[in-house]
């Protein structure tokens, strides 16, 4: 072309003077260390709540998927749905609380995701394997709320 202008992509006159870059602006979405476990830890307990919510009502109502005569340490298989259930509601609403990072959540938490540990441990005769997988989220949300769930720090 003979009036100036190139074509994308064309050879054509080269700048001799260095190009600046752009600054990433990163300041302005920048995350806390460690807001990803608490995220994770919110979607984990969200996971765990809604894992012991079904089950236990399912315990409460006497499903035949569970293991066949079993014997528990104390009570039966209705009280342990009553107890997995109101944990697994008590669980959902501090997911939620984790999301919005409320001051409240992280220790209740912390205290619901033990209570359902303890839970898990006995309830494991009833469903073994999902017993100590819940039990797994359980331990993994203490850890993420403990280590990395601290204080947001002021801007």
């Amino acid at each position: 072309m003979t009036d100036g202008h190139t074509v994308a992509g064309a050879p054509g006159p080269q700048s001799t003077a260095p190009r600046q870059r752009a600054e990433p602006r990163y300041s302005e979405y920048e995350e806390p260390p460690g807001f990803g476990w608490v995220v994770f830890a919110g979607v984990l307990i969200m996971m765990a709540g809604t894992v012991n919510l079904i089950y236990g009502i399912a315990a409460i109502a006497e499903s035949s998927f569970y293991v066949a005569n079993t014997h528990f340490v104390f009570s039966d298989l209705k009280f342990w749905g009553w107890v997995l259930t109101f944990v697994g509601a008590f669980e959902m609403c501090v997911a939620a609380g984790i999301w919005v990072q409320a001051g409240w959540a992280r220790w209740t938490g912390v205290v619901i995701a033990s209570l359902s540990a303890i839970a898990q441990l006995l309830y494991i005769p009833t469903y073994p394997w999902l017993s100590l997988a819940v039990f797994t989220l359980d331990v993994l949300v203490i850890y993420a709320l403990v280590a990395h769930g601290g204080r947001l720090e002021e801007v």
